[in-house]
């Protein structure tokens, strides 16, 4: 497993560079192939589209399992939103606890970090997550809605920084809407919000609003949106979430 960053070659970590050099096979998302292209060499490469997930980690272990070097890569951080937990779960299955193939062939398991979206985009955004923070996919493919909104209730009323993966796709587009209404019975309109799309990659845009004035239509997949705490300021285009340093001279 190959965390590869947020997009921007200059994100990958030299391990995960490694990695994917020292593989014989890719399996990925097309996407997500089309980011790492110069490395990818006269290596094997097997991509699918979006909701095909399955079928990768099964192609990804099936060639492990045959001794093949594959490096299975995710954006981001692999365990974050990634393919870690579903490649281990299939792992679990077909080989059980003791770690041996269904023909007892052993092989080996290794995540690689990456940089996730949320750190990219907090980065663009200055200093949006200097306290506690929660992360929560606006995604009701694989979590029920009823148990989003759940977590973005305890969220807010817990009085975290709230970086929001998935906000809006054609498919849900009233979603954030629904999640900004929910946070709003928690704290003002005046909350600072940042909007990055596209983080690290080419076309990178960048908005500080408030939860007020959040561009929800403006937004997609491809966008994070943070939402700032209580005591999260504006500052120029940079979001402070104060860690609460005592004594310092301002």
């Amino acid at each position: 497993m190959v965390g590869i960053g947020p997009g921007s070659p200059l994100d990958m970590t030299f391990r995960a560079k490694a990695a994917i050099e020292a593989s014989d096979a890719i399996v990925g998302y097309t996407t997500y192939i089309r980011l790492i292209e110069p490395l990818v060499g006269g290596r094997e490469v097997i991509s699918t589209g979006m909701k095909a997930e399955a079928d990768r980690c099964l192609d990804a272990v099936r060639l492990a399992s045959l001794g093949r070097k594959v490096a299975l890569i995710s954006s981001g951080d692999a365990g974050i939103y990634g393919m870690a937990g579903l490649a281990l779960e299939i792992i679990e299955g077909q080989c059980g606890n003791e770690g041996q193939g269904p023909k007892g062939i052993p092989f080996d398991f290794e995540v690689v970090p990456g940089v996730p979206a949320v750190c990219s985009s907090a980065a663009a955004l200055g200093a949006p997550l200097m306290h506690d923070f929660a992360v929560i996919s606006l995604s009701d493919l694989l979590t029920p809605w009823e148990l989003i909104e759940k977590r973005i209730g305890a969220a807010a009323s817990a009085d975290f920084v709230i970086a929001l993966y998935n906000p809006r796709s054609k498919g849900r587009p009233d979603y954030l809407e629904k999640a900004r209404g929910i946070i709003m019975a928690h704290r003002p309109g005046s909350t600072p919000v940042g909007v990055v799309r596209d983080s690290t990659r080419e076309g990178e845009t960048v908005l500080v609003t408030t939860l007020t004035e959040l561009p929800v239509d403006e937004v997609d997949m491809t966008t994070m949106v943070i939402v700032g705490n209580s005591m999260s300021r504006a500052f120029l285009n940079y979001i402070i979430t104060p860690r609460g340093y005592k004594g310092v001279r301002f």
